[in-house]
């Protein structure tokens, strides 16, 4: 039993090293990515033509440099954002720079061009801290204890290779529908309202899209914020505020 729990403890490390791969992440997720846009191009839900849309696009590559000069991977990111027709309140990034926004999330809550900078900038932070990773790691690595803690009898047989893309294909499911750590957010708030500034977009409007989210959705109650993973949105105005004093330099830099 003591050299099957060891063969398991050696199979967890290998199979964590796999899915820790930055380079086969993003490329599963762009591939994934493919997938997600052309299932919305069938459904004609891409939107390159509207002023929403343009808007959105124009925003994007204007964050591009400073989100590439940022980049600390080890990879170089192949930056695409698709515009997404729908009354959706969301936006997303992938491992590797894939993106979506979702036109409700600036109509519904009537963003300006510095607010929707807010949302791209975050997004973007989300993917250049690789936070869909490191969550894929943590849960996929508490599924295969899990598994192999049950099957260790199997040992001596050998992983089944399908726990690595199994890996793979959690990290994209957390890329999109997941939603992070509360820890993870705040870095993804801050660091967004840095990027945006570095970009000439004022950091202040990171501060005026959550109040707009606070007057479309109040998520500001207990249970909120005892059970969620996500900050409240008055939690985020909070340190957003604190964070302004140490941004607002980049943004008035020349």
């Amino acid at each position: 039993m003591k050299r099957a729990a060891l063969l398991a403890a050696l199979t967890l490390c290998l199979c964590a090293c796999a899915v820790t791969d930055s380079a086969s992440l993003n490329s599963q997720s762009a591939r994934e990515y493919r997938s997600i846009v052309a299932a919305a191009a069938q459904k004609g839900q891409i939107d390159t033509q509207s002023p929403t849309a343009q808007r959105i696009h124009a925003v994007f590559r204007r964050l591009v440099p400073h989100a590439d000069a940022a980049n600390r991977t080890g990879q170089p990111f192949q930056w695409e954002l698709t515009v997404i027709r729908s009354k959706e309140i969301n936006a997303w990034a992938m491992p590797g720079g894939k993106m979506a926004v979702y036109t409700g999330m600036v109509e519904q809550p009537d963003l300006n061009d510095d607010e929707i900078a807010a949302i791209i900038g975050h997004e973007m932070t989300h993917a250049l801290l690789e936070h869909t990773k490191h969550e894929s790691n943590r849960n996929f690595g508490i599924g295969l204890a899990a598994h192999i803690g049950g099957g260790l009898l199997q040992a001596a047989t050998g992983v089944d290779g399908n726990l690595i893309n199994t890996g793979l294909g959690l990290a994209v499911d957390l890329g999109v529908d997941k939603p992070f750590s509360r820890s993870a957010e705040h870095e993804a708030d801050i660091g967004g309202m840095r990027l945006m500034a570095q970009a000439g977009y004022h950091p202040q409007a990171a501060i005026s899209l959550w109040q707009k989210m606070n007057r479309l959705r109040d998520n500001n109650n207990t249970i909120v914020k005892i059970l969620s993973t996500h900050p409240t949105h008055n939690d985020r105005i909070r340190n957003l505020q604190n964070e302004l004093p140490r941004v607002l330099p980049l943004y008035r830099a020349p």
